[in-house]
């Protein structure tokens, strides 16, 4: 079958670094209750957050770095190098998924706080601990705060035929992925999750982002350039932030809220995030178009030093992802424990973050050291006199 995909340009693009390591912190500071330093985030503005963002990024990664991979080297070879990065990332799942739930128990008896087991869903190890440990390894029981990973674990699982078929026909396979997204929102199909209920990100639905992210990395983005520099594009995606901003607020303020009739209140409220909401994505799709049009990779900004910590903790993503999860849960707990006072809070999320940069820079160091020190070109012989 033809290749109809048009592969991205070779060479990094750190627009992929820069919003993953602003989802990364983004991220880490949602997971902290009662903090007045999430107010900077996206979710407190719009349909769409973090999570959309780092699923769509994930997608948009993983069919440009293994597109070209899959057509040079063939099917068999692309998808055991995404079945590697699997394993990588159930490996740190798992990591991170014992020493979640060890700090949290730990805390827990340490400090006779028998809410927290309930308010980070862990009960289940005390009650049955063998079989919580089994549901956790098949992905099936998931702590609070822990339920990212799995999503993506499943979502590139599945990858390697969805990326066969998109280097082909890329349109087709959106419109499938839509399609699925649809009917899995009418239907209310869900994974299992134990000890009850389903997937807090349903993999059925948040695939869609996933796809969107590889359709645009396939040609998809670059076809649709009159549509995104079309003027009327960009009035409709002013007027839907607009509309995005004030419904959200209306969520959160109830005086606000009360405002508008119930019907148009309730249409967008609660956000419905388990079966990814139209509007909310929606709401991505227009982010990602003025992204697109105001911010091109050859943007110099992307250059600038004050955007570094940002690239690198997005170029080590994984890792810093990882320790930002946890680091939520100690800054929880330190904010438990104290007076939960703005500077407080202020401090814990500066300190959470810095962690956070510390370790990718530390992760980018190392990996410089291990690669091979090229070695000088030897001297040539002094010529004689003859």
């Amino acid at each position: 079958m033809k290749i109809n995909a048009i592969l991205p340009d070779k060479g990094r693009d750190l627009r992929l670094d820069l919003f993953r390591g602003v989802a990364n912190w983004a991220i880490y500071l949602d997971h902290i209750p009662d903090n007045v330093v999430n107010w900077i985030t996206t979710r407190n503005y719009g349909f769409s957050d973090a999570a959309d963002l780092f699923v769509f990024i994930s997608g948009y990664t993983a069919s440009f770095v293994y597109a070209r991979m899959m057509l040079d080297r063939g099917f068999v070879v692309g998808a055991t190098r995404l079945t590697k990065r699997v394993w990588q990332l159930y490996v740190a799942h798992i990591i991170l998924f014992v020493i979640y739930i060890a700090a949290i128990t730990y805390l827990a008896l340490r400090f006779g706080d028998s809410e927290m087991i309930n308010e980070f869903n862990v009960a289940g190890l005390v009650d049955n601990a063998t079989e919580t440990l089994r549901q956790g390894l098949l992905l099936k029981f998931k702590p609070v705060n822990l339920d990212v990973l799995p999503l993506y674990i499943v979502l590139m699982g599945l990858f390697p035929p969805v990326l066969w078929f998109m280097l082909r026909q890329p349109d087709l396979t959106m419109v499938i992925s839509i399609v699925l997204w649809l009917v899995t929102r009418q239907m209310g199909w869900n994974l299992p999750a134990y000890p009850a209920g389903t997937w807090y990100f349903n993999p059925l639905a948040w695939q869609v982002l996933f796809v969107f992210g590889a359709w645009c990395s396939m040609g998809g983005a670059r076809k649709s350039m009159a549509i995104i520099n079309s003027k009327y594009t960009l009035w409709f995606c002013i007027a839907y932030l607009i509309l995005a901003l004030v419904m959200t607020m209306a969520g959160k303020f109830a005086d606000f809220g009360a405002l508008f009739p119930n019907w148009l209140y309730s249409t967008f409220n609660p956000n419905d995030k388990t079966f990814l909401a139209p509007y909310r994505f929606i709401h991505f799709v227009v982010i990602v178009i003025l992204t697109i049009r105001f911010v091109p990779k050859t943007w110099p900004g992307l250059e600038w030093k004050i955007f570094d910590p940002l690239v690198v903790c997005g170029q080590q993503s994984l890792a810093v992802f990882c320790v930002g999860v946890f680091l939520s849960f100690v800054a929880h707990f330190l904010l438990s424990l104290s007076s939960g006072s703005i500077f407080v809070q202020v401090l814990v999320s500066i300190a959470g973050i810095s962690i956070m940069t510390l370790v990718a820079y530390y992760i980018s160091w190392s990996k410089r050291q291990d690669k091979p020190t090229p070695k000088a070109p030897a001297a040539k012989p002094a010529a004689t006199a003859a």
